[in-house]
């Protein structure tokens, strides 16, 4: 190993560039961990595409990429958790750990959390990272690198299933098969959740969301979802519904086809904040709603999850990028979404 890595930086919207960096020096409890794979989010083509998500702009250079596994090769001198040659995935959020929110157990609220691809936090579209031990999770023999990478995702579905507090035997609507609503089903099915509902307009993700366990797939682009819905249920509506599209119109249809006395969890981010809701069904039907904001404490419970077999994420990755080709991965997720669940970057 020289002093030197290959890093894809953003130079602007549309345009990567590989170029080379020095590699970083782990501090103290930190530990240095040379990429094996990136998962490309919906957050990362929306940067490459647009610049910029809400008040988070992309001032260039800058580097994308927070779904990410790779091999420990160095340790810091306080490090002792881990080890070189460890597999690990890695929790792409540094919070303070001093503030109300992180002293509570909420850290995914700290105001002053550091998360990677993040402006102006640079990701793990590269060689190298040095991240601290703290949030690093070695993950069993049999997980590929692959299928660590995606414990990111699979923490927002961890963090909004759990939120919701659902007990088994109930059903559940999860709106948008996308890789978050399909890591979202595979939680509420290992959680005991019976029943659960896929909502899509895409084929391709409605047929991996039946392979996964989904009891019934509604295409939104051919049929009424919240007809649908009511026929199944006999009126009644399910127990909670998961909105993971991010779209206006299924955020609105959740407190349709939601029971009385149900759940809304609000998982996607809309394209717009504001916007309609019919808010005498909220009160009407006693709804309670749910913002979920990333993740926090999921990691250990998601790594147990995927270790022991009880979810599947190796057949969420459809397409394979090497790091030279990251522009080209984030312009297929962006174009072919009709063919794609998750893309990642093989360093």
């Amino acid at each position: 190993m020289g002093n030197t890595m290959k890093v894809a930086v953003m130079q602007g919207i549309g345009k990567i560039t590989i170029e080379e960096r020095l590699i970083p020096i782990p501090k103290e409890e930190e530990v240095l961990i040379r990429i094996k794979s990136v998962g490309v989010c919906g957050s990362d083509v929306h940067y490459f595409v647009e610049g910029k998500i809400g008040s988070y702009v992309v001032n260039p250079p800058f580097v994308l990429g927070h779904e990410c596994s790779g091999e420990v090769v160095e340790v810091g001198k306080k490090v002792t958790s881990l080890r070189p040659g460890d597999r690990v995935t890695m929790e792409p959020g540094i919070p303070c750990g001093k503030c109300e929110f992180c002293r509570s157990g909420r850290y995914n609220l700290c105001p002053d959390v550091v998360f990677w691809a993040t402006p102006p936090i640079d990701g793990a579209f590269c060689e190298y990272v040095a991240h601290p031990a703290s949030f690093t999770y070695p993950i069993a023999p049999q997980v590929s690198f692959e299928e660590a990478a995606l414990v990111e995702p699979l923490s927002v579905g961890f963090y909004a299933v759990r939120r919701a507090k659902l007990e088994p035997g109930k059903t559940a609507l999860v709106l948008g098969s996308g890789p978050i609503g399909l890591v979202t089903l595979e939680v509420l099915l290992a959680q005991g959740i019976t029943e659960v509902i896929a909502v899509d307009i895409f084929d391709i993700r409605l047929k991996k969301a039946k392979e996964l366990g989904a009891s019934l797939l509604i295409n939104a682009q051919k049929e009424s979802v919240k007809e649908a819905v009511m026929e199944y249920t006999k009126g009644r509506g399910v127990d909670a519904v998961f909105e993971t599209a991010g779209s206006i119109p299924t955020a609105q249809l959740t407190v349709e086809v939601v029971k009385k006395g149900g759940k809304v969890v609000l998982v996607g981010l809309p394209s717009q904040t504001r916007f309609d809701l019919e808010m005498m069904h909220v009160i009407n039907k006693e709804l309670d709603i749910f913002g979920i904001f990333r993740y926090a404490n999921t990691y250990p419970g998601c790594v147990a999850l995927l270790n022991s077999g009880r979810v599947n994420l190796k057949s969420l990755v459809t397409h394979r990028f090497p790091l030279a080709q990251t522009q080209e991965a984030l312009q297929f997720a962006h174009e072919h979404k009709q063919e794609a669940i998750k893309v990642v970057v093989q360093v």
